[in-house]
């Protein structure tokens, strides 16, 4: 598949960007985005990635939306790049719209051994597909993280049976673009620097470790205050762990974030597989 000028500098600009967002060492980077436009409404889309932290032992793919939390980063800054990465695919879309006969609805990319991979696909996600939004994000996963089948659960493996037996598959199947180059490989400043970067495992020790330091503190104000009306124990630091949660408090904080640049799907209802 041969490609413009135009795209291959979003294709750097994209890369430039993921690249900035994740704040350690990676093995391989999956991206899923979608831009979904029906007559007379806005367009909307959802977009998630993951990455295969590197290491010696086998490591667990991070979801993108977990970074803030596990590093301590400043939450609206980095939701921030996340909508900056976004457009930067709409854009990409833009300009496809103006030479492509065919206009793709959804793209997934690979970056791994050193080759940037984008795949398009065209299936109808609108809301006639077979599939929610959510469904898809399971089938997704099960097609590029190496899902270990035998982890599903029973409704995991229900959504996954019914989408090989389905027309979507079978459309998917027939229906695809692909084009491969090698990945950018000029020196990218990340959010924060590697030295001073915890691993993930260290990450959950240090917040399970504070939150166990909250929790005898809470114990400590409980017998002393007894006797007095206690305020809810619900904390924002709970919430913020919810994915879907998160990005709904996003939208509330930053109003130049509307539906069409950000997951305005039925699987935000839903915990991550």
């Amino acid at each position: 598949m041969s490609v413009s000028k135009q795209e291959r500098i979003i294709f750097e600009e994209i890369q430039k960007k993921i690249f900035y967002m994740i704040p350690e060492k990676w093995n391989a980077i999956y991206l899923y985005a979608s831009i979904i436009e029906e007559p007379l409404q806005k367009p909307v889309g959802e977009m998630y990635f993951y990455y295969l932290p590197k290491g010696l032992l086998k490591r667990n793919f991070v979801n993108v939306y977990q970074i803030p939390s596990m590093f301590n980063i400043d939450e609206e800054s980095y939701n921030s790049i996340i909508q900056s990465l976004y457009l930067s695919i709409r854009k990409l879309r833009d300009i496809h719209k103006a030479i492509k006969p065919n206009l793709w609805t959804n793209l997934t990319i690979t970056i791994k051994n050193f080759q940037f991979k984008i795949e398009y696909d065209y299936n109808d996600i609108g809301k006639n597909s077979e599939f929610s939004p959510y469904e898809r994000h399971v089938i997704w996963r099960y097609k590029n993280l190496e899902s270990d089948t035998t982890l599903l659960s029973k409704s995991e493996k229900e959504i996954i049976n019914r989408y090989l037996s389905s027309n979507f598959y079978v459309f998917e199947q027939q229906n695809k673009d692909f084009y491969v180059e090698g990945s950018y490989k000029q020196d990218v400043r990340n959010i924060i620097d590697y030295e001073k970067t915890l691993t993930i495992e260290a990450a959950i020790a240090s917040q399970n470790s504070e939150e166990n330091k909250l929790s005898k503190e809470e114990k400590k104000s409980k017998k002393e205050k007894k006797n007095e009306i206690e305020e809810p124990k619900e904390k924002s630091s709970i919430l913020s762990k919810n994915l879907f949660d998160r990005v709904d408090n996003m939208k509330r904080k930053n109003d130049e974030i509307d539906d069409d640049m950000i997951l305005s799907s039925e699987f935000m209802k839903k915990k991550d597989p």
